[in-house]
């Protein structure tokens, strides 16, 4: 049961409730209303509410405008004035009512599925979360903070944020302002996530502070209200022309001076260069000031790579800013975070040591993989009278059996937007077991070895998910660059999604790769061999390779 204010949303009778009474929805309607409860607090596109609920479906926009009206109508909404679903013009919704998980006693445990709830307790971040306590020590002394956030997809960065705020509200009367950077969007208006955070600061307790700040400091960046319909006036707009750093910063200074102010701006990644400019700005000028700037950012990835590691690393080398770089959890919190998603303290024994396997302590990925579980039956429900405990079934998959489709649809979309010479390359790196080096993943594409490590070497410079470890010695006395997949989840996708037999010949490239270039030396390299030709279909040529373990080695001439 999701619960906000006097409502509650029940989302396994699919029904609204209002201080006991039921309110029947719509299939479609309670539909946009649970999407946007399960995602509170932040921006949801109109993209993004048409793919989940209309999926390889054309629906019209407008289509979602109907029943957001509709929405408010139930829940007593004002366009103007919200307090359950704010709308950001030509952008999308956000759900603006804190959101609690209620259990009820006859059901003690968390919906598969569901997403978790944000006020839920963040597990395993307790040092991160004093570390960012450090810095509102310091806020409250007059001293400006830049805090960067980053990490890979799905490590917990937003969760890390949103308990964060909870201590926040908690502890001091801050003014916080959330903006979210979007994919393919964010970098193409200026300024988006600033908008979007002034327009959040604007709808809260303290709009009018702002309304009367900028009038006086930086006239251009707010402009008054617009004839429109009631449900496009969710919040004051901020004009698109003849804005200047300088105007806004001073501001936004002006409104630090009398309370402490927070701009948190997510997936900056994917951030324009205005906004990029504008934090460096803040983080530069010298006066006094509590305003913290938080962002979050996934590492090596977006179209602003380049300019945001430059602004970070100018502003690292400046003691401008501090950078929290988000680990993987350990092996204890990954076990915490399974019994929190299956709601029970006793797990089946082998079970965190496989998922932490699967997961390497991605929170996102420990969830998935959980799920994955689930849905294949490795994983069921056993006990009658509300004592049922998830036990296990079924043996744990092999990589063959497949990556959850949760992740698998993630990483679809982060592969598909590379060359096709980036993906064969990356399909290729797929068919060693750990390291890929570069002579395999030339052997395999029967192409040039320099060629190679430049591509090699372009991915990893741009891709989260490929890493450059080192260089080895090969026998004919060249070196050879080897790299890793960072997680193993990425590998298994890329060498999964190649059809059979081309798979098979780069296999069998590989093999005859190796005994070229350990000729005289193939025991060295047996079993690898053996496992490339198996791989590749060809048992007899794998046994044939494993013989070379029982031949005696060559004498060394002195």
């Amino acid at each position: 049961m999701k619960q906000f204010q006097s409502f509650g949303l029940d989302t396994s009778n699919q029904c609204l409730l209002h201080q006991g009474t039921q309110i029947d929805l719509a299939p479609k309607l309670f539909a946009v209303l649970r999407y946007l409860v399960e995602n509170p607090g932040r921006l949801v596109t109109h993209d993004e509410l048409l793919d989940a609920l209309w999926p390889e479906t054309y629906v019209q926009p407008q289509v979602l405008r109907t029943y957001v009206l509709e929405l408010r109508k139930v829940l007593g909404d004002d366009a103007a004035q919200p307090r359950f679903i704010q709308t950001l013009p030509k952008r999308g919704y956000r759900f603006v009512a804190p959101v609690t998980e209620h259990i009820e006693a006859h059901r003690p445990r968390m919906e598969m599925g569901s997403h978790a709830p944000r006020t839920e307790a963040i597990i395993g971040r307790d040092e991160e979360l004093d570390f960012l306590k450090n810095q509102l020590d310091l806020l409250a002394n007059g001293q400006r903070r830049v805090v960067f956030v980053t990490g890979d997809a799905g490590i917990g960065k937003t969760a890390l944020v949103d308990s964060y705020c909870q201590r926040i509200e908690a502890s001091i009367g801050a003014s916080v302002g959330r903006g979210q950077c979007v994919q393919r969007f964010g970098a193409a208006e200026e300024y988006y996530p600033v908008t979007e955070a002034l327009s959040q600061l604007a709808s809260g307790t303290y709009g009018e502070d702002l309304h009367r700040i900028l009038a006086r400091r930086a006239p251009a960046w707010l402009e008054p209200g617009r004839n429109g319909e009631a449900a496009d006036a969710a919040a004051p707009r901020f004009a698109a022309q003849e804005r200047t750093l300088g105007d806004l910063s001073a501001a936004l200074e002006e409104m630090a001076a009398e309370k402490p102010l927070i701009l948190i701006f997510e997936d900056l990644h994917w951030a324009d260069d205005s906004t990029l400019n504008l934090i460096s700005a803040l983080a530069r000028r010298r006066g006094h000031a509590q305003l913290m700037v938080l962002a979050t950012s996934c590492s090596r990835r977006g179209p602003n790579v380049d300019s945001l590691k430059g602004l970070q690393l100018d502003l690292l080398m400046r003691r401008l800013c501090t950078e929290l770089a988000l680990a993987p959890l350990r092996k204890t919190a990954v076990r915490a975070l399974i019994g929190r998603k299956l709601a029970q303290e006793v797990l089946p024994p082998e079970l965190p040591d496989f998922v932490f396997q699967r997961s390497e302590g991605n929170p996102l990925f420990v969830i998935a993989v959980v799920e994955h579980l689930i849905a294949r039956g490795v994983l069921t429900r056993r006990g009658e009278n509300g004592t049922d405990q998830w036990e296990q079934c079924l043996p744990f998959p092999e990589m063959e059996d497949g990556v959850p489709d949760s992740l698998a649809r993630m990483i679809e979309l982060e592969i598909e937007r590379l060359s096709e010479e980036d993906q064969r390359v990356l399909e290729a790196a797929s068919l060693m077991s750990f390291a890929f080096p570069v002579w395999a993943v030339a052997a395999a594409l029967e192409k040039d070895s320099v060629e190679t490590e430049e591509a090699c070497d372009a991915l990893a410079r741009r891709l989260h998910f490929v890493v450059r470890v080192g260089q080895d010695e090969l026998p004919d006395g060249t070196r050879s660059t080897f790299y890793v997949f960072a997680h193993g989840l990425y590998r298994e996708f890329l060498y999964l999604r190649q059809v059979a037999a081309r798979r098979a010949r780069r296999h069998m490239r590989i093999a005859d790769r190796l005994g070229e270039l350990f000729a005289g030396r193939e025991a060295d390299v047996a079993r690898e061999m053996a496992m490339h030709y198996e791989a590749a279909g060809e048992p007899e040529r794998a046994v044939t390779a494993l013989t070379a373990l029982n031949r005696p080695a060559p004498e060394r001439v002195c």
